[in-house]
């Protein structure tokens, strides 16, 4: 049997716990998603020790107060107890060295962090073989998306991109269908959030990161995975965007308010079948859209085209403290507890995603599955995702360049941007 997977999750913000500002967040995070998920893991005895590390240790006392009220008093006692990194009266950047320091080959980290962090962080915990989860997007340059695997190539660690749209189940089953459906012809996408996101993001968008590797990375995801099942890889991208809004409020004078990819996909064994995908990305959307994330999907293909529109899922709600009808997912996270008071979200995609990464850490500490046996299952691992970075930082690289298109190359394994 699996020992439970020690876990140190890095990053204090609203993904991991729902804390922002000084009070819980106003979005459909209120009580974030990696800390509740590995709260309950522990509790199903899938997860041993948690820790969390951030920069700001004064937060810490307010965290632990905030996941009493909101988790362990609502759901039947849950212990939200962690060790925490640095200490109390403390600040420290790099204080993530001395937490995985402290971890063992083997133990686990996830990383909910601004972009530009990921890379460093996660380098520094392969070479220690510790197993790592980091969110969307893996990393912004493909020289560092094949230095990671590489160094977990070398390690011997399982690198797992948290790309939880795959387990979306309507999207799950649009990329089963699409195996069916023949060449791979349109793609267009959308997904946007308020304006009242940039409050939460104000100390790095813009200077950073952007929102299409923000939100686009979840659609460019989704594409890829439905895509390279049929022997597609992109090969040139341009982008535009618009700006005015995030500026206006307060945001850095580079922000972008709006971003649209245009992606060539090009079939592999036969260059003369071409496919476009649009992938376009917002933070200004009205305050009272009624949703959180605006988000649907139009897939044409030879045989026949899928639509998803996961914004408004057929469960509203109208409530006078919102003032406003309001749109619902619990698909994602089941945050109503069940009969005997328990959390009761296990199948909610955005837990799933979180599981599917302890079940697989646990595997290959237990020698029943090796990393490449991950890979091979379609997960959103590390090799499974560089296409998703490479469109990425494709169109950073055109919008700093008025448009202009990049092309992307793959020979022999190898990926770079012209």
């Amino acid at each position: 049997m699996a020992s439970p997977l020690n876990v140190l999750m890095v990053g204090t913000g609203e993904y991991t716990t729902g804390f922002v500002g000084g009070g819980a967040s106003g979005s459909d995070k209120k009580v974030g998603v990696v800390g509740l998920s590995m709260f309950d893991l522990r509790r199903r005895g899938k997860v041993g020790k948690l820790g969390m590390v951030g920069v700001n240790g004064t937060k810490f006392p307010a965290i632990r107060e905030h996941l009493n009220k909101n988790i362990t008093q609502v759901y039947n006692n849950l212990d939200t107890s962690f060790d925490s990194f640095p200490a109390d009266n403390a600040k420290d950047p790099e204080s993530y060295k001395a937490a995985i320091d402290a971890l063992q080959p083997g133990d686990a980290i996830t990383i909910f962090t601004p972009d530009t962090t990921h890379y460093p962080i996660a380098l520094y915990a392969i070479e220690r073989k510790i197993h790592v989860m980091i969110t969307k997007p893996a990393v912004k340059e493909v020289a560092h998306h094949i230095a990671l695997l590489e160094a977990a190539e070398k390690h011997g660690v399982y690198v797992y991109i948290e790309h939880h749209k795959r387990y979306d189940p309507a999207y799950a089953d649009a990329k089963h269908r699409a195996k069916n459906l023949g060449d791979f012809n349109y793609f267009y996408s959308y997904m946007s959030q308020p304006k009242s996101q940039l409050q939460t993001f104000a100390a790095w968008a813009g200077i950073d990161s952007d929102i299409s590797y923000y939100l686009n990375s979840h659609h460019v995801d989704i594409c890829d995975s439905m895509v390279t099942q049929l022997g597609y890889v992109p090969v040139k991208v341009s982008a535009s965007a618009s700006t005015g809004v995030a500026v206006s409020l307060g945001c850095h004078e580079k922000t972008e308010d709006t971003i649209t990819l245009l992606v060539h996909w090009q079939k592999e064994d036969d260059p003369t079948k071409h496919a476009t995908g649009v992938y376009t990305a917002s933070w200004t959307a009205p305050q009272k859209a009624g949703v959180h994330s605006n988000q649907y999907f139009h897939y044409l293909a030879q045989g026949g085209e899928i639509r998803i529109d996961q914004a408004k899922r057929g469960y509203d709600v109208a409530e006078d403290s919102a003032g406003q009808l309001m749109w619902y997912n619990p698909f994602y996270m089941k945050y109503a507890p069940d009969e005997d008071g328990n959390f009761a979200g296990q199948s909610g995609y955005g837990y799933v995603s979180m599981e599917k990464f302890v079940d697989g850490c646990r595997a290959v500490n237990a020698g029943t599955l090796t990393p490449r046996d991950l890979d091979n299952k379609g997960l959103p691992t590390l090799r499974n995702t560089i296409a998703t970075t490479a469109i990425l930082e494709a169109g950073r690289r055109s919008l700093d360049k008025n448009g202009s298109e990049v092309s992307i190359e793959r020979k022999d394994g190898e990926w770079r941007l012209v």
